[in-house]
């Protein structure tokens, strides 16, 4: 029978959601008002002046051939961070779901990346990829003969911001895809064992199908983690460079608006933005969830 809480006051359940709903309020539902209201104007650099202009912002910038570049990149950059992420982080968290001894040991450094901000590891990487001082440069060049330059090779650029954009997210998905594999009953495994299962055949049939619900969560925060949460690695090692070639979405937000001086410029953009993850969000609940077993 379905146990529902009843308050004797109507007064009381609002209060008690009062402080989230401010925070919403405040720091999303305001903001993102002002950005909208924002992006049907245009004004100076100062903000001094203010002209309404209505859909002429957003007209200008589909017109853009630089912005229609930016949802390529930010598309490919995305899915190589949420994939590759979710990808490594699982094997790492089987791993060392199957390590006795030292497990601590192993669990504890594979957790450390999630401490370091952004753009210390954006400055990590782009030290060890330096063309004249990078370690990892320096090894390409003299193991493989690969001369790397991810100052001019916008492949380059792109394979260190996504390297640098997985290895700090890897923990928070290890977290939970370990927490994850360790509720699963141990009984389960065991019988597909003796049923003759193998490793390969247990982890997809029994442990991958009761991870779909973690899988799911990893992937809509690792879609809003690619979009929003990478401005500061890409900030710290590219710049958006070489030309435009690693300037995602929300990067060019920055580079027309603080840099540029558009301010209502950068606001469509950053409605669009928004609009954009809300779709991306929307179209995962509705359609990848279905394939999620709880």
């Amino acid at each position: 029978m379905e146990k529902r809480v009843r308050f004797d006051s109507q007064v009381l359940p609002w209060m008690l959601v009062a402080p989230q709903l401010a925070i919403c309020a405040i720091f999303f539902f305001w903001p993102a008002a002002q950005a909208l209201l924002q992006s049907m104007q245009v004004q100076d650099s100062f903000g001094l002046s203010t002209e309404w202009v209505g859909l002429d912002n957003f007209k200008t910038l589909f017109n853009d051939s630089a912005y229609l570049e930016s949802f390529q990149v930010t598309a490919v950059f995305s899915l190589l961070v949420a994939v590759l992420g979710i990808a490594l982080s699982l094997m790492l968290a089987i791993f060392a779901d199957r390590v006795v001894r030292g497990a601590l040991f192993y669990k504890t450094m594979l957790i450390i990346p999630y401490a370091v901000a952004p753009v210390v590891t954006g400055v990590l990487w782009v030290f060890m990829f330096s063309p004249s001082i990078g370690v990892l440069a320096y090894a390409l060049d003299h193991s493989f003969g690969f001369r790397w330059d991810h100052l001019l090779n916008s492949t380059h650029a792109m394979t260190m911001i996504v390297t640098a954009a997985v290895w700090k997210q890897i923990s928070y998905n290890f977290l939970f895809f370990l927490a994850g594999l360790q509720s699963i009953p141990k009984s389960l495994i065991e019988a597909a064992a003796i049923d003759g299962a193998r490793p390969w055949r247990r982890f997809w049939t029994i442990q991958f199908p009761l991870l779909s619900p973690t899988t799911f969560f990893l992937l809509v925060i690792n879609m809003v983690y690619a979009f929003f949460d990478t401005f500061a690695i890409i900030d710290a090692t590219t710049h958006g460079g070489p030309g435009r070639d690693t300037a995602i979405l929300v990067y060019k937000v920055y580079q027309d608006g603080f840099k540029g001086g558009d301010l209502g410029g950068s606001a469509a953009q950053s409605t669009v933005l928004m609009l954009i993850v809300i779709a991306l969000t929307v179209l995962q609940f509705r359609y990848v969830e279905k394939k999620v077993q709880y």
